[in-house]
């Protein structure tokens, strides 16, 4: 008896070692015909990301043209601001140099009569 209760929690041990090394390979063993079922799986899903990756490519595409037929209007209007800008301040810049030019040659002018001012 003496034996028994000394070796008694080495035999548990390796009871349940045997017996959770019987399900390990037990789990390890698939069933039969599981390889054509997940091969089978594997090419549906292949398909399926493979299709889906086309509709995004495709979207892609379409949102990208929508942005550049997008992208160009708004630069021929920025253009055309632009060119209507400049205009305008090309001819602001003729009026400024007229009248600098008209003031230069007012002062160059002798005065005939000293109290005479200038018409404004």
């Amino acid at each position: 008896m003496k034996i028994m209760t000394r070796y008694f929690p080495g035999f548990v041990l390796l009871g349940l070692a045997l017996a959770s090394a019987s399900m390990l390979r037990a789990a390890d063993d698939p069933p039969a015909g599981v390889g054509a079922t997940v091969s089978a799986d594997a090419k549906a899903v292949g398909a399926v990301v493979k299709r889906d990756a086309k509709a995004v490519a495709k979207a892609a595409k379409e949102g990208a043209h929508h942005v550049a037929v997008a992208a160009k209007e708004i630069g021929h209007e920025v253009a055309d601001a632009s060119k209507q800008g400049a205009e305008k301040v090309a001819a602001a810049a003729k009026r400024g140099a007229a009248k600098t030019k008209e003031a230069v040659k007012g002062e160059k002018k002798p005065a005939t009569n000293p109290g005479d001012k200038p018409a404004q």
